[in-house]
């Protein structure tokens, strides 16, 4: 018996089909990956599972978990099922960690309440999480004070300590470094291994090859292939499935470069901290219009408070940053690692982005042409931030960097929620304007290849 059923799955808003129909089925101690092009509609498969679908989306058709029709539930019957029968590590780990409790509590918390634990059994599960993800450290903080690889493992800690049978991990592997790659991909093996069932969404190769089971590629909405993961990644049938495969980022060729011009920002024996905690010291750096640099380095090292420190974001621990005094007040634009923090939710995104081009003299065509460039259809634009996919939303915020006309770009993993074609396409592009307009980018990524193949 199939432990999860969907037949004939679509997902509308209004009266634009925006995924389906997809029809899949996933047994017990099986493993089902989805991938496929970025906005395709993986994540809202996870969001219909679940009936977390934003309220302006709807879904028909019918999905089943342990035989039992669950898209007819309402909406307090299906909470019933988080946790217990089953769990999700969301794309955004923030948004399923309180953001006033320590991470320590929410993971032994899960234990406890889901998992049935006595605390002191509790306990000692949380810390067995927190040295298998490598999370030692983490205990005492909140969400908010935590790298996004670090949140991503915490909330992975909090997904599975209760037990459930079934995990829905969308993306789990984003924004980790190689290593920590390798240890999530082999707790989520445990899951069908021991018994359970997992449903995994990711873009990248690596991990689809490393979890195994079946896969469904999408594309514009629409499944284009499926079968063992082994046999389509090695014999790929559909053009776009072939396509994918060879934009894996080991295989793009060297980016082209430019001479590097007037250096503009420089720093000094820096040494960031976020609290009393210091992440690096004697950081030295002079970077040159039109120059790229990649910056590589295990979750949680600092790197994204680097790039905030460098931004004038928050002040430096020790040491110094010096701006050229040509670049103005926003001539340093940052594109966060994880958008949804960065875009007010309840303004819908052609508000935020005329509101940009207003206050910095942007003509609007100027504007859709990045969202061309992009590859953004102009109809995302009425919509709010949680109506668009993940990897959609961070394309939006690189062109609503864009809008603004900087000098400097930092870039923390700008592409992390991108399928491997759009990935490129979309570094290819802020290289070709970084060229043309004499923008220095500094790109924060976990993948060595991408720094490699990018870099200046």
């Amino acid at each position: 018996m199939s432990v999860i059923k969907v037949k004939e799955l679509s997902v509308f808003a209004g009266s634009q089909r925006l995924l389906g129909p997809v029809s899949f089925q996933v047994a017990a101690q099986g493993t089902l990956v989805i991938m496929g092009e970025t906005g395709a509609g993986k994540s809202l498969i996870a969001q219909a599972i679940l009936g977390t679908l934003p309220g302006a989306l709807r879904a028909e058709g019918a999905i089943s978990i342990n035989g039992r029709r669950v898209d007819t539930l309402g909406s307090v019957e299906h909470a019933r099922l988080w946790g217990r029968e089953i769990a999700t590590l969301p794309q955004e780990p923030w948004r399923s960690l309180g953001p006033l409790m320590v991470s320590w509590r929410q993971v032994a918390e899960t234990h406890h309440h889901i998992g049935g634990l006595a605390w002191g059994a509790a306990h000692a599960g949380t810390a067995s999480d927190y040295s298998a993800l490598g999370l030692e450290g983490a205990e005492p903080r909140l969400p908010g004070q935590l790298s996004g690889g670090m949140a991503q493992r915490v909330a992975f800690a909090a997904a599975t300590a209760g037990r459930s049978p079934i995990l829905l991990a969308d993306e789990p592997t984003k924004g980790l470094d190689s290593s920590r790659q390798v240890r999530v991909i082999d707790l989520l093996k445990q899951v069908p291994n021991s018994g359970g069932t997992l449903l995994a969404i990711t873009h990248e190769v690596p991990v689809a090859e490393a979890l195994g089971g079946a896969i469904v590629v999408l594309r514009q909405d629409q499944v284009v292939e499926q079968g063992a993961t082994a046999d389509v990644l090695a014999n790929p049938q559909a053009a776009y499935t072939k396509a994918l495969l060879a934009a894996d980022p080991r295989a793009w060729p060297k980016s082209p470069t430019s001479p590097p011009g007037d250096a503009i920002l420089s720093a000094r024996n820096l040494s960031v901290a976020r609290g009393d905690r210091v992440l690096i010291e004697d950081f030295n750096l002079t970077l040159r219009a039109g120059e790229r640099l990649a910056i590589l380095g295990p979750s949680g090292i600092g790197k994204t408070t680097l790039l905030d420190t460098l931004a004038g974001l928050i002040a430096p621990h020790r040491g110094s940053v010096a701006r050229h005094r040509s670049l103005g007040r926003h001539a340093i634009q940052k594109l966060y690692q994880d958008p949804p923090s960065a875009f007010p939710q309840h303004v819908n995104l052609g508000q935020n982005l005329r509101d940009v081009a207003r206050l910095h003299g942007a003509l609007w065509d100027q504007v859709l042409a990045f969202l061309d460039s992009l590859q953004l259809h102009p109809g995302l634009l009425g919509r709010r931030p949680d109506e668009v996919s993940g990897g959609e939303l961070q394309r939006l915020s690189i062109a609503r960097a864009l809008i603004v006309g900087p000098k400097v770009l930092l870039a923390d993993e700008p592409t992390s929620r991108l399928d491997p074609i759009t990935q490129k396409t979309t570094l290819d592009l802020i290289a070709e304007i970084a060229r043309k307009q004499g923008i220095a980018v500094i790109l924060v990524t976990h993948n060595p290849e991408i720094a490699g193949k990018w870099a200046a």
